[in-house]
């Protein structure tokens, strides 16, 4: 069995940008030394735990999401390859520490990140970088401090050997944010869709005894180059949201079927980075 190593995992769903992982890391280590883990923080200028927003959508169909991210602690990180001397190296529990000694003055360091997840101090002349709470996991804490105060489980950690990890991956439906460099990150996300994907949505109605009303149980599929790609179904107002969408730009179709109206299909034009909402669409009977 291998060495069961630590992870971390974030639901993009359940992050609301009440941003307590960033507080909680500022507190943890802004003018904090922590001998052999982490020279202190700097005030200013530094992000070890970042949130990205993105809104997608027209009006009225718009959703926001919140991305967390910060250092991937990877199994091949790139970092520790800049570093043969081992100012940057992995632990056997997966916790990658950049050296707050050996590393002084090694700027090149910052740029192999591939995920910008190192900064530089320039009053230290270090690169610095959120260490997984290394200090507080060997003193017998359960779990970072990012994790303890996230109040929707947005975050969590575990320490997994390789097969658990590939486990919880596939039945959880988490995914690594990139694999850029084949770094193999330990920082998995869920719903990464409402960051990365786009969605092409809109309001069925139709005619009943000349009264239009709300069209509920459609079904509404994009189709990109004669294949579906995503589906849904209208809720009881008739709106309909099919998200999944890969984010590139071009044309696709938006095909919606329901029992007793003629099948409707729209061209759409997609630019690649947002989503789009095609307004209220009627249904003619069949």
């Amino acid at each position: 069995m291998t060495t069961a190593r630590w992870a971390l995992f974030i639901d993009v769903a359940k992050c609301h940008n009440c941003r307590n992982c960033t507080i909680a890391c500022k507190d943890e280590y802004v003018d904090n030394d922590w001998p052999g883990y982490s020279a202190p923080q700097p005030r200013h200028g530094h992000e070890w735990i970042a949130i990205a927003t993105r809104e997608r959508g027209e009006a009225p169909m718009v959703d926001v999401a919140h991305l967390p991210s910060t250092c991937n602690q990877c199994d091949d990180a790139p970092c520790v390859a800049a570093a043969p001397d081992g100012a940057v190296y992995r632990r056997d529990d997966g916790i990658v520490i950049i050296d707050p000694v050996k590393a002084r003055g090694r700027r090149e360091i910052v740029s192999s990140c591939p995920y910008g997840a190192i900064a530089w101090n320039e009053a230290l002349s270090l690169p610095q970088k959120w260490t997984f709470d290394a200090h507080l996991i060997d003193r017998g804490w359960k779990e970072p401090r990012c994790v303890q105060v996230c109040p929707t489980g947005a975050m969590t950690s575990a320490k997994l050997d390789d097969a658990a990890l590939a486990r919880k991956v596939a039945d959880d439906g988490y995914e690594a944010l990139d694999s850029r460099a084949g770094a193999k990150p330990r920082v998995y996300y869920r719903h990464l869709g409402r960051w990365s994907k786009l969605f092409v949505g809109a309001t069925l109605i139709r005619s009943v005894n000349g009264v239009d009303e709300c069209v509920a149980g459609a079904r509404a599929a994009v189709v990109r180059d004669g294949r579906e790609v995503a589906t849904a179904v209208s809720d009881d107002f008739g709106e309909v949201k099919v998200d999944g969408v890969d984010a590139v730009a071009g044309r696709v179709d938006f095909v919606v079927a329901m029992p007793g109206c003629r099948p409707l299909r729209v061209d759409v034009g997609l630019d690649g980075t947002d989503s789009r909402y095609l307004g209220t669409l009627r249904l003619e009977p069949a």
